[in-house]
């Protein structure tokens, strides 16, 4: 790793692959900076949706909320790039960067921040970057088993229900995520539960409530237990603001919260002093934000969730965090709005991260700079499209190169009409081979009804759900495979999940990221590494059950056919169930010494 000069006005780097001639300048508040390359390709950048190659582009590194189709948008920024000619760079700021790549590299960031290059070959650079962040922890071995989840399930006898049609359907669960199971107003008690009032610091715990009179909940605690006694571990959603209550809705509990937090400035504050509202137009607009870098914040915020732990909640899906909209916001920390767009929701998941222990799971959707080291990274909203389906792969392929190693999406899309059966199975499929594999869909009626309405009526993405919707009994049958392989596979899964950590290397690796000697890496996007051993090449078409494909040199064997391929070569997976290829030689790590494994893989496939 270099430390560039940014106080000198030019200078040459001659690299193995590459002589970077750098210019430096000043303009105003903004440092400028123009590398002249060779370069063909660059990757990185954070979670992308738009291009995984880089290149032709202007990327704004900055953290937003949009739902659906994000385009150049992103929840998820790392202002970090490498090229295919042997290094990359890192910008260390909170504040917006600028990148535009074309015949030169011109990068334009605030005064203050510094610029690293890191050197040698992709998977190093990537390497190099990570453990300089510090040191990645894997989530628990269940974590890489089948998730579930349904923005409808809000009561006891949902979640009872669901369990039933796991049991029925024969479905293996290791991961049940409730977003609609508070009271919707404090977000950390259970919904239709009493609760006398807790002032302050005080310390909720769950003999505090009452749930005799609840519609929603009789008794989660005895529920979670029994979820865990069949393997299921249950995540809970979490939103990091105080809330402003609907007009003609009071809560009282929220009333305190609100109270509290500006009188002892738990929230974040303006310069003029008053509390920062979230802006008109967005989501929860009018709501505080606390200020998770103000230790007392946290103190008093953890206080109302750590009976949540102790009840035996495995984790949190800490979604939002890309509220910061006006410049003149100011932290407990001295951070401004302008550093704020970017690490605010960092701050929060890292604060969730410390709370909570790794042995426990996050689930975030917004990330900046260190969201390697607080998995997982999930993709957001998207359609039920195959357009869409496009940008959550080119979003984990780029999420890839920017250093994220634990990354999932939701099966068949969270948003709009229902699937199709067939992008349905193709988005099981390709699930079946990413770091996390869920289903997941938003409310009845759509998440913004006025502007994407859903399916009308059951608007979940169960597996029983498609079958039902369609008409089709027998895709139960289908889809209950990939279910079950994806158990097979969690060994190996978890095996490659720890060397990965270990490594700072992504689980899912992009052919050029581990043969960039290989012209033909940088030209076969859609196929990647998953783990060491398995080559994945995903389809994202409708009615195609086939795809050509290159295969790096040497020898392969097809993951559900057996047949052997020569590599270095283009092939076609007709014989393939999917398209997946296990390096020459590998087999007995993938089935980690289970005998039976590609017996059953054939006889079920």
């Amino acid at each position: 790793m270099i430390e560039l000069d940014l106080e000198k006005d030019k200078e040459e780097i001659q690299l193995e692959n590459d002589l970077l001639t750098i210019e430096y300048s000043k303009d105003g508040q903004q440092r400028n900076i123009t590398i002249k390359t060779s370069y063909n390709h660059v990757y990185g950048l954070g979670e992308k949706f738009d291009h995984i190659d880089q290149k032709g582009h202007k990327c704004i590194n900055r953290v937003e909320e949009k739902f659906c189709n994000q385009g150049e948008k992103t929840y998820c920024s790392v202002p970090f790039f490498f090229t295919d000619t042997g290094w990359g760079l890192f910008v260390e700021t909170d504040c917006v960067t600028t990148f535009e790549f074309n015949h030169e590299i011109r990068c334009a960031f605030p005064n203050d921040a510094s610029a690293m290059l890191f050197t040698g070959a992709p998977i190093d650079i990537i390497s190099e970057f990570n453990n300089y962040l510090g040191k990645i922890s894997v989530p628990p071995k269940y974590a890489f088993g089948p998730w579930i989840s349904a923005n409808r399930w809000n009561s006891q006898k949902d979640v009872e229900d669901v369990v039933k049609k796991l049991e029925k359907y024969d479905f293996p669960a290791s991961v049940l995520v409730l977003e609609a199971w508070s009271d919707e107003a404090t977000f950390y008690i259970w919904n239709g539960a009493k609760c006398r009032e807790i002032d302050g610091n005080e310390e909720l715990r769950y003999e505090d409530l009452d749930f005799s009179e609840s519609k929603y909940w009789t008794n989660p605690k005895e529920m979670v237990q029994k979820l865990k006694e069949k393997g299921i571990h249950t995540v809970l959603w979490q939103i990091p603001v105080y809330k402003k209550m609907e007009e003609g809705v009071h809560n009282s509990q929220n009333t305190m919260d609100e109270e509290y937090a500006i009188k002892n400035k738990l929230c974040l504050y303006k310069k003029d002093g008053t509390p920062y509202r979230i802006l008109e137009g967005n989501w929860f607009a009018g709501s505080l934000v606390p200020d998770f870098s103000n230790p007392d914040t946290k103190k008093s915020w953890f206080a109302k969730r750590k009976y949540l732990l102790d009840m035996g909640i495995d984790g949190f899906k800490t979604d939002g965090g890309e509220f910061i909209y006006e410049d003149d916001v100011i932290s407990f920390d001295q951070k401004t709005g302008k550093e704020l767009k970017n690490s605010y929701c960092q701050q929060y998941i890292n604060s969730y991260y410390e709370a909570i222990g790794k042995e426990h799971v996050l689930f975030s959707r917004a990330g900046y700079t260190g969201t390697q080291r607080t998995p997982i990274l999930w993709a957001g909203d998207h359609q039920s499209t195959y357009e869409e389906l496009r940008n959550a792969y080119t979003a984990a392929i780029s999420a890839a190169c920017s250093g994220i190693i634990f990354w999932g999406f939701d099966i068949g899309g969270f948003a709009g009409p229902l699937p199709t059966m067939d992008l349905y199975l193709k988005s099981t499929q390709f699930a079946c081979f990413c770091p996390i594999m869920q289903w997941h869909s938003e409310p009845d009626g759509g998440q913004f009804k006025e502007l994407l309405p859903s399916a009308e009526g059951n608007n979940e993405r169960s597996p029983w759900n498609i079958a039902e919707s369609y008409k089709a009994p027998g895709f139960i049958d289908e889809i209950r495979k990939w279910h079950h392989l994806r158990m097979k596979l969690l060994p190996y899964i978890y095996k490659e999940a720890v060397k990965a950590a270990e490594n700072g290397q992504p689980l899912m690796k992009p052919l050029f990221m581990i043969n960039p000697e290989d012209c033909n890496s940088f030209e076969w996007e859609e196929e990647y590494f998953f783990g060491e051993d398995l080559l994945v090449a995903p389809i994202f078409e409708e009615g195609i059950n086939n795809r050509r494909l290159y295969l790096p040199s040497g020898e392969w064997t097809g993951f559900f056919s057996q047949k052997k391929y020569e590599g270095g070569q283009i092939v076609d997976s007709i014989l393939e169930k999917y398209p997946v290829f296990i390096k020459g030689g590998k087999e007995s790590d993938i089935c980690e010494e289970d005998c039976s494994f590609f017996e059953d893989i054939k006889k079920h496939f």
